[in-house]
């Protein structure tokens, strides 16, 4: 029987975890999380969102797009909640600009009644949460 020691056998690197990849790709690409909620106050409501919905620096007017959206549905698809429920839901942004200080949250679709959220202070992990019960 041939004896192997450890210098005989393959280096193994651990493997990172999805959730480990999933963090180390967003810093990487400098991505913007929102997470948001909508708690229902009728009856019940239809809600979704856009892909038309961005993030605009105050300043330079630049417009981050929506890159991926969970627990929520994408126009024109809608995801129901009845009253009192809230529906908790995450964003993924591309990067604003780095010298961004301050950003609006904007849906700017064909319609009334697209959600936005003003002058949002930019702060160091681009991890936000934000309520569109009562958009403005």
């Amino acid at each position: 029987m041939p004896v192997f020691t450890n210098t005989d056998l393959p280096a193994v690197k651990p493997q990172p975890s999805v959730e480990q990849e999933l963090l180390c790709s967003i810093e990487e690409a400098g991505q913007v999380i929102i997470h948001a909620s909508i708690t229902c106050k009728a009856w019940w409501e239809l809600v979704r969102i856009w892909k038309t919905t961005y993030l605009i620096d105050r300043s330079a007017g630049h417009r981050s797009q929506l890159l991926h959206a969970s627990n929520i549905s994408l126009a024109p698809n809608w995801t129901p909640i009845v009253q009192g429920q809230t529906i908790r839901f995450t964003l993924v942004f591309e990067s604003l600009p780095k010298n961004c200080s301050s950003f609006d949250f904007a849906e700017i679709i064909p319609e009334p009644g697209g959600f936005i959220i003003l002058n949002i202070a930019r702060n160091q992990t681009d991890v936000y949460r934000i309520d569109l019960s009562n958009p403005e």
